[in-house]
């Protein structure tokens, strides 16, 4: 709490005006390196993971897409995923709209 009021006190000069303006500066800078580390790289990191995820996607794989909708993959192209569901019914999404595998939801599960 002290670096915090050091921090945001402005010194004051001799005259009584303030010189606080480095002291500001280095304050913001310290925002946003928070917000950078806490924030913004976690999310660039997911980002990749799940683009990299969606690249690495295979024929005969089982999935979950956002929308809660288990199916296996019977066919892949450039932006959509065609997948079958219980029944036998197929249904093409884009692949954008696939969330995770499904073996990795049942093993979480089972933990």
């Amino acid at each position: 709490m002290e670096l915090l009021n050091i921090l945001l006190m402005a010194p004051q000069s001799a005259d009584g005006k303030s010189t606080g303006g480095f002291s500001s500066l280095i304050f913001l800078v310290v925002i946003f390196v928070v917000f950078y580390f806490f924030f913004i790289r976690p999310q660039v990191k997911r980002t990749k993971d799940q683009k990299k995820y969606r690249e690495s996607l295979q024929k005969g794989q089982k999935i979950i897409t956002i929308g809660g909708i288990h199916g296996k993959i019977v066919e892949l192209q450039d932006t959509t995923v065609t997948i079958e569901v219980e029944g036998g019914v197929k249904l093409r999404i884009e692949k954008s709209a696939v969330a995770a595998d499904s073996q990795d939801q049942l093993g979480s599960e089972a933990k």
